[in-house]
């Protein structure tokens, strides 16, 4: 029994001596960075697009809507891979007219964010008025999603950024949305409109869920890609950015290029410079 015991109080101290070595590894606490599927739609099957996921060593998604599959099909896909979602793009069309529908698929999967992704031409404002009654409307949304558990979030293109009168229809939107709606900024395409990502970020602080990572390739370069590069990889000042959005409170980084040659290398690039570049320590609210 004494040997057994000896033997026991050995291999616990090895144990705790061998703790602290595990402290840098992948396996550990993870930073608020996550994928947007988006970039991985023609990466094969889903099952293929998230294990390309899992090998770049992210470990959560932004969904595109439902996946095109069951929210038991595609739970069980995220947790095969060890992956949560931690927001879900849907269309305003969705939200407009099954709201509670779209609630209850993104509970299933653990979700609890949604993300207005884009207008179709139909439903983009032509002038500050009209900016400003989309925002009381999404505002309205915020708040009935607000209370189902979930919160609401506007990602934004460039046509937001047109300006009226000092005031881009972005500004106008969610000043008149109110509390309730957050804001997913797309740095690249603030940068497209003309617009500083730095100042953008510092207009929305405190509202920020998050912000797109990509990067804008130099121009005349990437044309068969869009124009967009990898994160670190283009003309985006990210040096001053990400302390930027760390004072924002931006609570992740998202992931995304929106016409990869390689989607699986874009995303383990992005992750891998986001993983060397983001030293600040995540808010608390990004590791729920």
């Amino acid at each position: 029994m004494k040997i057994a015991t000896r033997r026991t109080t050995t291999l616990a101290l090895l144990l705790l001596v061998a703790l602290p070595a595990f402290a840098g590894d992948p396996a550990g606490p993870q930073q608020p960075i996550a994928v947007q599927m988006y970039t991985l739609r023609d990466a094969g099957t889903l099952d293929q697009q998230l294990k390309i996921v899992h090998d770049a060593g992210v470990d959560a998604v932004e969904t595109v809507g439902t996946q095109n599959v069951s929210a038991t099909e595609l739970k069980h896909l995220l947790d095969r891979y060890s992956i949560k979602a931690i927001s879900s793009h849907v269309q305003l069309a969705d939200l407009r007219s099954d709201l509670a529908g779209v609630v209850a698929f993104n509970r299933s999967i653990g979700n609890t964010t949604l993300v207005v992704p884009y207008l179709d031409k139909k439903d983009r404002p032509t002038d500050a008025a009209g900016w400003t009654a989309l925002g009381h409307e999404l505002g309205r949304i915020a708040a009935q999603a607000r209370t189902q558990g979930m919160r609401l979030a506007y990602h934004n293109h460039d046509f937001e950024l047109v300006d009226f009168n000092g005031k881009t229809g972005l500004e106008l939107l969610f000043a008149a949305a109110g509390p309730d709606l957050q804001t997913e900024l797309d740095l690249a395409w603030v940068a497209r409109a003309g617009h500083d990502p730095v100042v953008m970020l510092g207009k929305f602080r405190g509202h920020v869920f998050a912000v797109h990572a990509k990067d804008n390739a130099p121009k005349g370069q990437a044309e068969d890609e869009g124009g967009f590069a990898a994160v670190g990889q283009g003309v985006l000042d990210w040096n001053a950015i990400l302390p930027a959005a760390a004072a924002a409170g931006v609570q992740w980084y998202i992931v995304e290029h929106d016409q990869p040659r390689d989607p699986a290398k874009v995303i383990k690039t992005g992750a891998d410079y986001l993983r060397q570049h983001l030293t600040a320590t995540p808010p608390a609210s990004a590791l729920r």
